[in-house]
């Protein structure tokens, strides 16, 4: 297929488009920002760009990506959150459904954020004494911010559209996915990365699988029509944890996960006192047949290993180890890592350094053992060298540079 993707600058186009383009789509992907997975420059909310690109290109699908989110409230005002958001969806939905469009199919990325409402968000210091479950079923939806009720409209444009053509559009809700610090960092007691091993329980997946709900939801979207699913992590709580989990939220995981409490110490991360939401993904399970493949049970099996290593060892990595088909495939697992990045070096296709001091390139830094070096050495072609370097947040990383 011929296969639009917006906001393909973006963390999950940056997954997206290169797991497209391993299936064969011929990928155009729209961004304001310039990247290697954007092949036009500019935004959703230009009409006449859009007509050109679904004209000349023959566009068969739209995977509907771009957005303002959440941080840009602080940066941005709620006209432009109108303008990306509301207007620019109705742009595409508009130009999908002309005549002489060839798009039979539509998948819009939405946000579990419209569902959270300010009651939601206060948990237990607002009163509530147990945490809420939360599938599609949930109803009022009262979003508390510009982004949510943008977000939401445009969701009810993506049904109007399918109730009045008859195009197929599915709604996919994903939970956290994103690499920045939580933006309340500064009211969590827990670290960043402990923070997103937590979250992992009931309100986070990994960006490879978004992607890879996205592709799913391509491939159904003509057999299920419209309909609309959570996409996130499956959780291990059933409803009956719900009152017990506001409460004392570690002696509900202990249940559940008895390894944790010791894998946890030995890296000095702690578990939430308090869970006051749930996300339930169990219809794109049974519906779109997605399920994450990253997990909590996942994360703990990722400490174990790291555990078991001689010590603690990290790999930088801006090609292919970043590609979740490629760890499996090298190392048998995936490998748990965040955003970083070298600066001094340049990227000419491969990794070298720079004689340009601020020269940055970016990629993520893994933890990973000396058998995953070892993959990773007899992976690697004879002629790359894996040698140990300072990435951009002071960790001493190993990096494969080519040899001359």
């Amino acid at each position: 297929m011929k296969v639009l993707v917006t906001g393909s600058s973006g963390w999950l186009g940056q997954a997206l488009v290169p797991r497209l383009l391993r299936d064969g789509h011929k990928v155009i992907g729209l961004d304001p920002e310039a990247g290697a997975t954007t092949s036009v420059v500019g935004s959703v909310v230009d009409r006449g760009l859009v007509r050109r690109i679904m004209r000349d290109e023959g566009i068969e699908a739209i995977v509907h990506a771009a957005a303002r989110h959440k941080p840009h409230i602080e940066t941005h005002d709620n006209s432009e959150f109108v303008a990306v958001n509301v207007q620019g969806t109705l742009n595409l939905l508009e130009e999908a459904v002309a005549e002489g469009s060839k798009v039979d199919r539509f998948v819009f990325t939405s946000t579990t954020s419209l569902m959270i409402s300010q009651q939601i968000r206060d948990g237990r210091a607002g009163g509530a004494t147990e945490a809420i479950w939360i599938d599609e079923t949930l109803a009022p939806l009262k979003p508390r911010n510009i982004y949510g009720v943008t977000k939401l409209a445009a969701e009810e444009l993506c049904r109007l559209f399918n109730h009045l053509h008859r195009l197929p559009i599915l709604v996919l809700r994903t939970s956290r996915f994103f690499p920045e610090e939580d933006d309340m960092a500064h009211a969590i007691a827990q670290s960043g990365e402990n923070t997103k091993a937590n979250e992992f329980l009931f309100r986070r997946l990994s960006v490879e699988d978004a992607a890879e709900a996205h592709v799913v939801a391509l491939a159904k979207a003509r057999e299920i029509g419209f309909d609309t699913f959570i996409i996130s992590a499956m959780t291990p709580f059933s409803r009956e944890d719900c009152r017990e989990l506001i409460a004392d939220a570690p002696s509900v995981v202990a249940r559940y996960f008895p390894d944790y409490p010791a894998l946890y110490a030995r890296r000095d991360w702690t578990m939430f006192q308090s869970i006051d939401r749930v996300y339930d993904a169990s219809k794109a399970a049974r519906k779109l047949g997605f399920i994450c493949k990253m997990g909590f049970r996942e994360i703990l099996n990722n400490l174990q290993r790291l555990q078991m290593s001689s010590s603690e060892q990290f790999l930088f990595a801006c090609g292919d180890f970043q590609q979740a088909e490629v760890q499996e495939r090298v190392f048998g697992h995936r490998l748990h890592g965040r955003p970083d990045a070298l600066v001094g070096f340049r990227r000419e296709p491969f990794v070298q350094p720079s004689k340009v001091a601020d020269e940055r390139v970016d990629g993520m830094v893994f933890e990973v053992t000396d058998a995953d070096l070892a993959a990773a050495d007899a992976y690697e072609p004879p002629n790359y060298r894996r040698s140990s370097v300072r990435t951009a947040s002071g960790l001493l990383a190993w990096v494969y540079l080519r040899q001359s």
